[in-house]
């Protein structure tokens, strides 16, 4: 659920047509989440596997395969858009985010014209352009903001890429409040669950308890964040979905339970917290603490430059594969 009172956000990491028009209502009325991401695999899925987009592609036939999915998800976003925007004119956040073309990772320019193109397209302020955070990204990151477009950077893995897109943020909000850009707000989408899926067999041969690298890791950028006291910047937590019954299925939303803080998750995960309904505040920890941990893998040879490279890479590869795939089968 939504607390106000420490100001959490819980969002759904979700977004399909038919869903948006009869389900989603009921998430919002009830309090339950108050904004919504999407991704490239997210789209992915929905409109190759869900009935609800035949026809509008039958209506889009001689159009590029590139056309047909923006055509899609432009529908889709606005839709979500209008139906948060309430919450974000009461300043109960109230964003959907859509992500550029995975492709211009490393095209600065085209990822600012592509967000620009698809803002205007969309033409809700409660839209979050999500760009990825990588050197080409933190410029976009700068020029949409001082535009006084919202930006999700996204695929945040590292203390180092987290940093970089806070000064690229509060280098844009300085940018844009300079020319009377409107209301815009930030938010540092910090990868969770990957970690531990990607090194927790390695921890336990190691005699290291596993499932823990992605809360640290997360709780260490989140401390940087709020040490830095910008009201509209914020970390974000996501990929924060368990596979398996190894862990509780709300495990990263109850261990990242933090104030000024947003949390993404996939249905299944939202629906099961709402059950146990945990709200205790899990963070801040103590940097002493996280600093013990990350020490303590260091000396078991655990090396977190290569770890973080690795998660990038497979991160963009990931997307750029899902985008590629849907293209594919909408041609």
């Amino acid at each position: 659920m939504v607390n106000r009172e420490i100001n959490f956000s819980l969002w759904l990491d979700f977004i399909e047509r038919d869903y948006l028009k009869n389900e989603f209502p009921a998430l919002l009325s009830k309090g339950i989440v108050n904004g919504a991401t999407s991704n490239p695999a997210i789209f992915a899925n929905a409109i190759t596997t869900s009935p609800a987009y035949k026809e509008q592609l039958a209506a889009l036939e001689g159009k590029s395969a590139k056309e047909k999915y923006e055509a899609l998800a432009i529908e889709d976003i606005k839709t979500a858009a209008k139906m948060l925007r309430p919450l974000y004119d009461n300043g109960n956040d109230g964003y959907i985010s859509i992500e550029v073309d995975p492709f211009l990772c490393n095209d600065t320019e085209g990822t600012i014209n592509e967000g620009k193109r698809l803002f205007k397209a969309i033409d809700e302020p409660n839209v979050m352009v999500k760009v990825p955070a990588t050197q080409a990204g933190y410029e976009a990151m700068t020029e949409l903001m001082s535009e006084g477009i919202s930006v999700n950077a996204t695929l945040v893995f590292s203390p180092k890429q987290a940093t970089q897109c806070f000064k690229a943020m509060t280098k844009g909000i300085a940018k844009g409040e300079k020319y009377g850009a409107c209301r815009v707000e930030g938010v540092i989408s910090v990868f969770v669950s990957r970690f531990d899926r990607a090194i927790d067999t390695e921890l336990e041969q190691a005699g290291i308890d596993p499932s823990k690298t992605g809360i640290y890791n997360a709780a260490k950028i989140y401390n940087m964040i709020e040490g830095n006291e910008v009201p509209n910047i914020r970390a974000l937590f996501a990929s924060t979905g368990v596979k398996g019954d190894v862990l509780e299925a709300n495990y990263y939303i109850k261990g990242l339970m933090a104030a000024h803080s947003v949390n993404t998750a996939p249905l299944a995960t939202i629906e099961a917290h709402i059950e146990t309904n945990d709200s205790v505040e899990a963070l801040p920890l103590d940097p002493a603490l996280i600093n013990g941990y990350f020490m303590n893998l260091e000396d078991n040879g655990f090396n977190m430059d290569k770890i973080y490279n690795q998660l990038l890479d497979e991160g963009l590869v990931a997307f750029e594969d899902s985008f590629k795939d849907m293209l594919d089968q909408i041609k």
